[in-house]
């Protein structure tokens, strides 16, 4: 019979633990241990190190009881919350609302929702008390484990800095906000500062051009009178000392008329109330009046006058241009005191380059672009030597840049200049010629004996204007309104009239015309004189097809456009 082997106890705990690893043999066991003790190792191992993480971990690391409360903290948690012993965190679930949370109950009750029902928590910010009252603003991430029902881990993070920053950077974008609003209120006061003051500008500048023209049309009226009346001397016989008193009258009234004409110009250049009427004119339509008036001025300075001409046709405003041409030849016969002033003129491709030449003393080169700024003037020296107040190249400037018209000069002092002016050839032929430009040479003198009606509200004028007339033969029946003009011719009719276009009581000399040719059923030829420089009065003029003279008249241009009238 044989004998029951002899286990002791730790022999029987081997094999008991050598089955539950599955070793069936002590040959197994021996050949499993150093397996089985390397793998003891490194489980101790990665537990240490997971403990050194929790210990030394920078964030709050905890583990809690959905029923209980927390089981566990790291010191990283104590120390965010201002505790020394991570034990004395690990408060019960009835503590905790109390002790942890800002939000107390209804927080810890939200939290716990929220894990039921998501399983977790990521990114989660809420807000937790410190051991000394204050709190602090923190992010959590909490899990639950699925292993353990009711078990929570956690980790924490202090995020105060950071929400202190947003709340700094939101404070500073509401005081850029307040700062950005209160400059903009700033502007928008300033804003409506500089249009209250633009109006006001523009108000005033709009009063100082109606007093301007109010103020000139005041003095036209007895400059034009007095005009009139020296002429009317000019043409009588005096002694020679009482001619030359006349004669220096005439060229102080001429300056007058110069200065006073070259402001109103260039006050309408300068609020842009001049705008380009723009046709085709042959050369010698826009060229030959200027030629016809400048040849006595010339002749008077001693001075030969030649004129070009050639058969072209140009696209421009005549009445523009001619302005700038009149006064480059005004200046050739001023500035020039012996030799000759040539107008001519040469095609340039499509455009046609009108010249003035003259052998006067010339322009320094460094004076070429200052000569075209308001009231510059070369210096003569002699105050009695400068003529005008410098504005014709100022306006000759303004007008050209209307035009669209480049202008050039040239100049060698000692020698003399070159004015020019490029204008674009005509595409179309001229419609033919128009209104002064059309006038045809007169043979013989159609004035004496005829009957002329002068219409006009100024008393001086009217006396002024039946001298000159009844110097030249004519027979002058004067009027300060139509009523007195219908009452004055009687039944017979007058072979012209000249009138005043602007009459009292807002009337115009173009109502008496138009009532008089139907009083007396004739179409009776008639000239408009008047100071008012504007568009509108010319257009309006142009319109109804009667010829314009502006105030002050120059004596020979109105004797010529009577002479064209009633021959």
């Amino acid at each position: 019979m044989a004998r029951p082997s002899k286990t002791s106890p730790t022999e029987r705990q081997q094999e008991a633990l050598a089955g539950l690893l599955g070793l069936g043999s002590h040959s197994a066991r021996k050949s499993h241990y150093p397996e089985l003790l390397a793998r003891l190792e490194e489980l101790e191992t990665e537990r240490n190190r997971y403990k050194w993480l929790f210990e030394h971990a920078v964030h709050g690391i905890f583990q809690a009881s959905l029923h209980q409360g927390l089981r566990a903290a790291n010191p990283a948690l104590a120390r965010m919350l201002g505790y020394a012993d991570p034990h004395e965190v690990l408060w019960s679930l009835t503590d905790l609302a109390s002790h942890l949370f800002v939000g107390g109950e209804a927080e810890l009750r939200r939290i716990r929702e929220l894990l039921q029902e998501h399983g977790g928590l990521f990114g989660y910010e809420t807000r937790l008390r410190r051991k000394d009252g204050s709190h602090i603003d923190v992010l959590m991430n909490l899990l639950i484990k699925p292993d353990e029902e009711g078990l929570v881990e956690g980790f924490v993070a202090d995020i105060t800095e950071r929400i202190l920053a947003q709340q700094r950077l939101q404070t500073l974008n509401d005081e850029l906000e307040q700062r950005v609003a209160a400059r903009t209120r700033e502007l928008e006061t300033l804003n409506q500062q500089l249009r209250e003051a633009r109006d006001a500008a523009e108000s005033a500048n709009l009063s100082k051009d109606k007093y301007l023209a109010a103020a000139s049309h005041d003095l036209l009226q007895p400059l034009n009178a007095a005009r009139l009346l020296v002429s009317t001397l000019r043409e009588r016989s005096l002694p020679d000392s009482e001619q030359a008193l006349v004669e220096r009258t005439h060229q102080a009234l001429e300056g007058a008329e110069d200065l006073l004409t070259d402001l109103l110009e260039i006050s309408k250049l300068d609020q842009s109330a001049i705008k380009p009427d723009i046709d085709n004119y042959c050369l010698r339509e826009l060229l030959a009046p200027l030629a016809s008036e400048f040849q006595s001025v010339a002749q008077s300075a001693g001075l030969q006058l030649r004129v070009h001409i050639p058969e072209l046709a140009v696209s421009t405003d005549m009445r523009l241009l001619s302005r700038i041409l009149r006064n480059f030849l005004s200046n050739a016969c001023r500035y020039t005191e012996r030799g000759s002033v040539l107008l001519g003129c040469r095609r340039r491709g499509d455009r046609v380059r009108l010249e003035v030449w003259d052998t006067g003393r010339g322009i320094p080169a460094d004076q070429l672009q200052a000569i075209f700024l308001e009231f510059s003037q070369l210096d003569s020296g002699r105050a009695a030597e400068r003529k005008g107040v410098g504005l014709g190249l100022a306006i000759v400037d303004r007008i050209a840049g209307i035009l669209g018209c480049p202008v050039e000069v040239r100049s060698q002092p000692g020698r003399g200049s070159v004015f020019g002016i490029e204008v674009p050839l005509a595409t179309a032929a001229p419609s033919g010629p128009r209104t002064e430009a059309a006038l045809r040479p007169v043979t013989g003198d159609p004035l004496p004996g005829r009957r002329l009606l002068v219409i006009d509200n100024e008393e001086s004028i009217l006396h002024s204007m039946a001298a000159l007339l009844g110097q030249w033969g004519c027979e002058v029946i004067t009027a300060t309104d139509l009523a007195g003009a219908l009452e004055r011719l009687g039944e017979r009719a007058p072979e012209a009239i000249l009138a005043d276009y602007h009459l009292d009581h807002g009337a115009t000399g173009c109502e008496a015309l138009r009532e008089l040719r139907r009083h007396f059923q004739r179409d009776i030829p008639a000239v408009m004189i008047t100071a008012d420089r504007s568009d509108d009065c010319r257009r309006h003029l142009q319109a109804i097809g009667v010829p314009l003279l502006n105030k002050p008249v120059k004596p020979g241009k109105l004797r010529a456009v009577l002479s064209q009238l009633l021959n």
